[in-house]
Parts: C-alpha cells; sequence; structure tokens
C-alpha cells in the first residue's frame, strides 16, 4: 500500500487508517489465518512504497461539510488542490489563497522538505502498526463473499477474517496501543493478493500514551476499503472515521469524517512536486471549461 498523508491524521489515529491496503501471499487451504495475515504483512513491508503513482479526486464529507480535491502523487510529496467547497466551484479569494499555497509549496524548498519530513514521519508510524497486525489480533475465518465496485474487484471471491485482539500481546510503544481494544474483519482477495476491505471497532476505551495523552471512547469506529483501479493496480477506495474521545485528558476529540477516492489514472513516476502541482491546474482549467461547456448546452 501507497500511503497518502492526505487519507489520514496523526493527532490519534494515523495507526487505525492503515490497514485497508496491502499485498498478500496466495492463499492455500492449507494456510492458517494466522499464518495468512503474517504473510501479508512480510509482503506488504517488503513492497511498501513501490507502487505506481496516481493522480486522483478526493471527496470529503465532515459535519461541516463536504470539500473536494484533485491530487497527485509527486516524488518529492504528495500534491493536492482544493476545488470545490459542499459541491460548488471556489469563490475568487478561496481558489487564489489555494493556488498561493500550492505555489508557495512548489518554490520554498524548506516548506516542501517539511511536508516531506511529515509524510515520512506518518509512513514509518504507518509500518509500525501493519507489522503489529499479525501479533497484536486473533484472526479466525468468517465466510466468503465477491468483490464489487470500491470493495476488490467485481466478481472476484474474497475471503473474510475476523480478528479481536490477542490477550498476549505487548504493544512496544504507545503507537500500537489503540490496537489492544479493537475487534472487526477483513476481506481479502487471495488470489490478486490484497486486502479489500478492512472494518473496525472499539470494543472498549483505549487509552494512548499511557493515559497521559489521552483515551478513545468505546465504540469509535473506522473502515477502509480498497479496489483494483486498473492493471492490477490496487488503492484506497473509501474511508470513514468515526471517533470521540480527550487529548490531554481535557481537551475533546471528535473525529468524523468519510473519505471517497476515485477517477484514479496513472502520473509519471518521475513527477517533481511543482510539475504535480502545474498538472493539477491544467486539470483544474479542463474540468472548468468542461462545465462552462455543459452548462452553455442545457
Amino acid at each position: 500500500m501507497k500511503f497518502t498523508p492526505s487519507r489520514s491524521f496523526w493527532a490519534v489515529l494515523a495507526a487505525l487508517v492503515i490497514a485497508g491496503a496491502g499485498a498478500v501471499a496466495s492463499q492455500a487451504p492449507s494456510v492458517s489465518s494466522a499464518d495468512l495475515v503474517r504473510q501479508t504483512v512480510d509482503n506488504e513491508l517488503k513492497h511498501s512504497g513501490d507502487s505506481p503513482k496516481f493522480m486522483f479526486r478526493e471527496t470529503r464529507e465532515t459535519p461541516h461539510g463536504s470539500s473536494t480535491k484533485l491530487m497527485v502523487e509527486t516524488r518529492d510529496a504528495m500534491a493536492g488542490m482544493l476545488i470545490a467547497l459542499n459541491g460548488k466551484p471556489l469563490g475568487p479569494g478561496i481558489r487564489q489563497a489555494e493556488l498561493g499555497r500550492l505555489n508557495h509549496l512548489a518554490q520554498d524548498p524548506d516548506a516542501l522538505r517539511h511536508k516531506r519530513k511529515q509524510e515520512k514521519e506518518d509512513e514509518a508510524r504507518v509500518n509500525r502498526i501493519v507489522k503489529a497486525l499479525p501479533d497484536a489480533f486473533i484472526y479466525e475465518p468468517d465466510g466468503d463473499q465477491l468483490g464489487v465496485p470500491g470493495i476488490g474487484k467485481p466478481g472476484d471471491g474474497l475471503v473474510r477474517l475476523k480478528f479481536r485482539p490477542n490477550p498476549n500481546y505487548d504493544p512496544p510503544s504507545r503507537t500500537e496501543q489503540v490496537l489492544a481494544g479493537m475487534q472487526g474483519y477483513l476481506l481479502i482477495d487471495a488470489n490478486k493478493c490484497r486486502i479489500a476491505k478492512i472494518d473496525g471497532t472499539l470494543f472498549k476505551d483505549v487509552s494512548f500514551g499511557w493515559g497521559i495523552l489521552g483515551h478513545l471512547d468505546k465504540g469509535g469506529h473506522f473502515l477502509v476499503e480498497q479496489a483494483d483501479v486498473g492493471g492490477d493496480h490496487w488503492e484506497i477506495s473509501h474511508m470513514s472515521l468515526d471517533f470521540t474521545g480527550k487529548i490531554l485528558l481535557f481537551k475533546s476529540l471528535n473525529i468524523k469524517s468519510n473519505d471517497v477516492y476515485s477517477d484514479f489514472r496513472p502520473a509519471p513516476a518521475d513527477l517533481t512536486f511543482a510539475q504535480g502541482v502545474e498538472l493539477l491546474k491544467k486539470q483544474e482549467a479542463e474540468l472548468a471549461e468542461n462545465q462552462r461547456h455543459n452548462g452553455s448546452q442545457k
């Protein structure tokens, strides 16, 4: 799985959203659920970060409204351009501010290095959680189903595995502590060697940072779905987060978002951030022209 910082938060939960993708070893009937997950993780870590780059659309819904962005993965960092709020094009002032933000990142090496550093730190946390998955949970078979649009590949068989915390697991750091209160299920396309879906719920309050930094409330939920976007390349297609809790024991935490990722197209492998920004501007202009053309025909 390629980790994309635009699809995560680290205030508390970056560790939770990353289990929704990754390659898995082919499943033979004799392979136990635990072995399958361990092979999955070994393969995921081995191939982390080597997937092709893509340009795509991100639509996010929160209690405050919706936003739409054009995104492109570059060799430097993820570039994203806001193009709509609540389904409507940006006003001149907001659009100018967005262009200014992107131009600043493209032209300021220090700002871009800082952005890349943050992405690398988040990716390292992600890898810690991925590495913990075989030991943190107990897995068991729970039937099978077929892939549908946005979840795996339509028509392909998916193996369902339930998971619950392993009582013998001792989290090596606070990064992995949240896993101790989580249970749910995942779907694996064993033939394509991919995880198509993971759905997890906190069945109890969970402290992070040994109770010093805060906690997450029982009932918190996350869902990540992944799909074949063409050419046997898989990307996250949907992510939903719904958590409450406290940070530093007094500041309330309320995270509720629903993200859909669509319109995936290959991007050049050696694309720089500045080139990515220009590509986003070109795509934005094409979309605006299409909207004007369609509007004039009505």
